[in-house]
């Protein structure tokens, strides 16, 4: 399975778990957008579409390509997200990387990485790259419940219907 991450240079190396994830040879850095493969899922949080079991077939034969970036300039990637029509945005999960625990939406790249395995029906590879953390556990467990649910949908729309509901849980 491919696991590419575009890395944009812009993190702490002691803190960045791309390159965790490279020196346990569960990713590829590259630094060159012409290197991601075409047809490959590009995870985008400002796609349309969220990620979704119909993505499986994608992600096994082309693989899933992450961008490594701040949260503070990911809006300045834009060029990164014009790259191919396979874009997918993550539903609702809670970040538990020591950067950024607790704090919705903001998940790190193996996090995001994982959670895009998870639902696509990699449950395994995602825990086995999960594991290769220290606090990778907790992101598995504090989003178990959400996990299941979007991995048992069908469609992009569907798990955009989850995460609806369950956020309607904590309006008002």
């Amino acid at each position: 399975m491919k696991i590419i991450v575009f890395h944009a240079n812009e993190c702490d190396k002691k803190k960045c778990t791309a390159y965790k994830m490279e020196k346990q040879k569960n990713c590829r850095i590259i630094y060159n957008l012409n290197q991601i493969p075409r047809g490959a899922i590009i995870l985008n949080p400002f796609a349309e579409r969220a990620v979704s079991p119909e993505d499986k077939h994608l992600v096994e034969k082309r693989g899933v390509v992450g961008l490594d970036c701040s949260w503070n300039k990911v809006s300045s990637s834009a060029k990164f997200f014009s790259l191919t029509k396979y874009h997918r945005s993550l539903p609702f999960m809670i970040a538990t990387s020591p950067v950024n625990y607790g704090k919705p939406c903001k998940l790190s790249t193996v996090e995001a990485i994982a959670a895009t395995l998870y639902i696509t029906g990699f449950k395994e590879v995602a825990k086995d790259i999960m594991n290769g953390f220290k606090w990778g556990h907790t992101f598995i467990e504090l989003n178990f419940e959400l996990l299941e649910a979007y991995s048992s949908a069908k469609t992009s729309s569907e798990v955009v219907n989850i995460q609806n509901e369950f956020l309607k849980q904590y309006e008002d």
